[in-house]
C-alpha cells in the first residue's frame, strides 16, 4: 500500500523516552519487572485510581490473563459486544469458553445494557464493556446486572486511559481493566498492554498468571525463599525497554490526551453544519462522560457512500480506515460464539463507521483532510 501523504496514524517521542531507554541499558536489566516496570505500575495506579496495574506485552495478553483470573471452562458464556476487536472474544474462545455477542447502542457505539439483561442465561459468568473511542460505557447499568446474577464485571478499556465516567476513571470502573499501549493509541510503546485490578482479591493470583504460573514475583519482594510453579499462565511480560518508552509516555498523559481532544474539537466544529443537514452523524460522548479524544468518526449514509468516501480521500492522500467486521458474522465468531439476538444496530454501525486521523503532532495534516471530507460531502456524491 502506498504511504499516505496524511497518515491515519504516526507514533510519536514527546518526552524523556530516548533518555529511558538509554537508562534502562545502563542499569543492566532489560527483561521485564525491572526499575521502569515498576514505574509504569505506579503511573498507571495514579492515572487509573486502581488497586493494581500489571503491565503486559499486549491488551490481548491483559484480556487472556483476566480470562484466566475469571476461571473461565467450557460451558460458561460471557457477553460482550459483537463490535470490538478480535481479541476480546479470542480470550474468551481460549479458555474453552462462549462469547455471547450482544447489540450496541445506536448513540455511543457502547454495549447496550439492556441487550445484556435480554442475553444472561445460567451459563453466563461474567460481561465485558468495551468503551468505544474513549467514551465509556454505561457501567453503573452493567454493574446492576452483574450483581443482581453474581457475575464478573470486565472492561476493555484498550481505547479509553484517562476517560472518566461520572467522575471516576476507566480502569476502576469495573473489577478488571485491559489497557492497550498499541502504536495507534493515545499512549503507546509500540506494542504493549495492562492489567488492571480493583480486586484486592484477585492480584496475588494476577501476578503468578503473568509470571508463568510461578510465585516469582513475591520471591522477588523477598516474601518467600524460592519461587515455584503454582498455577497456570504465561510469560505476559513486556521488557524494559518498552516499559522504559511508556514510563516516559504516561508522563505526558494529560498532554497527549488535551491535543487529540483539541483534534476532534475542531473536526466536530468543522462538521457541525453537515451533521445538522443530515449528511453524516458525529460521535456521541454523553454528558456525564469524559472521552480522551482517542477517536473521531463519522457516520455516512451507508456502505456505499462510506466506500466512496474512503476512496475519494485515499485519491487524495488521506488515510481514512473503517473499523470492525462485526465478531458475530465473522468465521470464527460463527464457530466459536453466537449472537444473542438480532445485532441490527452493530450491522448498520459496522457498514457506515469511517474513522478520521487522530494523532499527537497532526496539526499541519488535520486542514488538508478536514478540506477533502468536506469537498467530498459536500459534492453529495449519492
Amino acid at each position: 500500500m502506498a504511504k499516505m501523504q496524511h497518515p491515519f496514524n504516526h507514533p510519536s517521542s514527546i518526552g524523556k523516552e530516548l533518555e529511558y531507554i538509554q537508562d534502562a541499558i545502563a542499569r543492566g536489566q532489560l527483561s521485564g519487572d525491572g526499575y521502569y516496570t515498576r514505574l509504569s505500575s505506579r503511573l498507571l495506579i495514579e492515572a487509573t485510581g486502581a488497586q493494581a496495574a500489571l503491565l503486559t506485552h499486549s491488551c490481548t495478553a491483559a484480556l487472556e490473563m483476566a480470562a484466566i483470573l475469571l476461571d473461565l471452562r467450557e460451558g460458561d458464556e460471557v457477553i460482550m459486544p459483537s463490535f470490538t476487536f478480535v481479541s476480546t472474544a479470542n480470550a474468551v474462545a481460549l479458555r474453552g469458553a462462549t462469547p455471547v455477542f450482544v447489540d450496541i447502542d445506536p448513540r455511543t457505539l457502547n454495549i447496550d445494557p439492556e441487550a445484556v439483561a435480554r442475553a444472561i442465561t445460567p451459563r453466563t459468568k461474567s460481561i465485558t464493556a468495551v468503551h468505544y473511542a474513549g467514551v465509556p460505557a454505561d457501567m453503573d447499568a452493567l454493574r446492576a446486572l452483574a450483581d443482581a446474577h453474581g457475575l464478573s464485571l470486565v472492561e476493555d478499556a484498550a481505547q479509553a486511559l484517562g476517560s472518566t465516567y461520572k467522575g471516576r476513571k476507566a480502569g476502576q470502573l469495573a473489577d478488571m481493566a485491559a489497557f492497550s499501549f498499541h502504536e495507534t493509541k493515545n499512549i503507546i510503546s509500540g506494542e504493549g498492554g495492562a492489567l488492571t485490578i480493583c480486586r484486592p482479591d484477585l492480584i496475588e493470583r494476577a501476578e503468578i498468571i503473568r509470571e508463568k504460573g510461578t510465585n516469582r514475583s513475591r520471591f522477588l519482594r523477598g516474601q518467600v525463599d524460592k519461587y515455584t510453579w503454582v498455577d497456570i499462565g504465561s510469560s505476559f511480560l513486556p521488557g524494559e525497554l518498552i516499559a522504559a518508552f511508556l514510563a516516559a509516555q504516561l508522563e505526558q498523559v494529560e498532554n497527549l490526551n488535551r491535543q487529540r481532544l483539541m483534534f476532534c474539537q475542531l473536526y466536530a466544529e468543522a462538521f457541525a453544519d453537515l451533521a445538522e443537514r443530515g449528511r453524516v452523524r458525529l460521535p456521541h460522548c454523553p454528558p456525564d462522560c469524559e472521552s480522551n479524544g482517542h477517536m473521531f468518526y463519522l457516520l455516512l449514509r451507508d456502505i456505499e457512500d462510506r466506500d466512496a468516501f474512503i476512496s475519494f480521500m485515499r485519491e487524495r492522500g488521506v488515510a481514512t480506515p473503517f473499523h470492525y467486521v462485526p465478531l458475530h458474522s465473522a468465521p470464527a465468531g460463527l464457530r466459536y460464539g453466537r449472537a444473542s439476538d438480532a445485532l441490527a444496530v452493530t450491522d448498520d454501525i459496522s457498514g457506515r463507521l469511517v474513522r478520521l486521523p487522530v494523532y499527537f503532532g497532526m496539526e499541519t495534516h488535520i486542514e488538508p483532510t478536514i478540506a477533502a471530507a468536506r469537498a467530498y460531502l459536500l459534492a453529495d456524491h449519492l
